[in-house]
């Protein structure tokens, strides 16, 4: 697993390297990718999210193809693209799902606050509000897109749509929350070693698993 802080990146620059990436992970010639990168303001809108929750037609918003309806990146914010391949982990889209919204209540935590999966609606709520997103594509069987979590930003971006669709969703961010002193930077390096911790035990992959078999046998046939 190779982790890159891709530092501030426009949005279609960073969905060709997904593009290209996934591709190589598929095919076995790259290694299995974290991205962490903050994005320039965009809206972006999933493959079969409804217009209707465009709030502002001023606004211009990319559609692509991840899960998910309308959200916003921007400055104060912190996105995760994780390229993993789920042919090696499983095939559980619900299970890569669950284990993005356990690794952003993790992070959370370690900065004092308090993250919730909240009403079947896939993210992490906070007090305030929603506070970290998520929407994923899958291209033969390596996750692509990911996850953002408002460490800052300027909440007034959120006005402009429904956030996932949903009206009238209050949007929440650390700075909001309290908690611990944070920075986008502190954030980051939470959520690698969240992340870390989390993927092989939640989402080991299949030589893992194999290898724990063995060991299991071998202390069987002792």
């Amino acid at each position: 697993m190779r982790i890159i802080d891709c530092g501030v990146i426009g949005f279609h620059e960073t969905f060709a390297m997904q593009e290209k990436l996934a591709a190589g992970i598929a095919d076995g010639s790259e290694d299995e990718i974290l991205m962490l990168l903050e994005h320039p303001p965009v809206y972006t809108i999933g493959s079969g999210g409804d217009h209707a929750n465009i709030l502002d037609p001023a606004i211009t918003v990319e559609r692509i193809n991840r899960g998910g309806d309308v959200t916003w990146h921007g400055p104060g914010q912190v996105v995760g693209y994780p390229l993993v391949n789920l042919g090696k982990r499983g095939r559980d889209l619900h299970r890569w799902l669950r284990f993005l919204e356990e690794m952003l209540i993790a992070t959370l935590a370690a900065f004092g606050i308090s993250g919730q999966r909240h009403n079947n609606s896939t993210g992490v709520w906070a007090e305030h509000g929603k506070i970290a997103f998520i929407g994923v594509g899958v291209r033969r069987w390596v996750t692509m897109h990911g996850f953002c979590l408002n460490v800052r930003p300027d909440l007034h971006a959120y006005d402009r749509i429904n956030p996932c669709g949903l009206p009238g969703c209050p949007v929440s961010s650390m700075a909001l929350e309290g908690g611990l002193p944070h920075s986008e930077a502190a954030v980051k390096t939470r959520l690698r070693k969240s992340f870390m911790q989390l993927l092989n035990e939640r989402l080991p992959q299949d030589t893992i698993l194999i290898e724990k078999y063995a060991h299991k046998m071998e202390r069987i046939l002792s």
